[in-house]
């Protein structure tokens, strides 16, 4: 079981910057596929940014493409979310999630579906003022 602890969130003004970080334990960190979600009041849990194991696929949201970014520092264990150009519509609880150690990776799946996530973080808020 990997248990993951995200940090970084906040309250900041529309147009501003924030980077998440999650750190994971329990499971080599290089071996699994991981992403960022986000859940706002009354929506369901979206997909933000996935990364593959290789690090070869990258997906993201429409609403955050040119301005998010994920990224992994496998000696550190971490996982990143840049987040640029903030927007009160980024507005949510932001959570980390890496996948199940059966999964492979497949783009439709990780985009449309929570079915590959084996552990989820707590969860941290962003919070965008206008």
């Amino acid at each position: 079981q990997v248990q993951l602890v995200e940090s970084g969130g906040g309250l900041v003004q529309a147009g501003a910057s924030l980077r998440l970080s999650c750190a994971a334990s329990g499971r080599t960190f290089g071996n699994y596929a991981m992403g960022w979600f986000r859940q706002a009041p009354g929506n369901e849990r979206e997909l933000v940014a996935a990364l593959s194991r290789s690090g070869a696929d990258t997906l993201y949201a429409d609403s955050v493409k040119g301005r998010f970014t994920i990224s992994r520092d496998n000696a550190k264990n971490t996982m990143y979310l840049q987040m640029n150009n903030l927007k009160p519509e980024d507005t949510a609880v932001y959570y980390c999630a890496v996948d199940r150690q059966s999964f492979r990776w497949n783009s439709l799946v990780v985009r449309t579906t929570t079915s590959w996530v084996g552990s989820w973080g707590q969860g941290t808020q962003v919070t965008v003022s206008s």
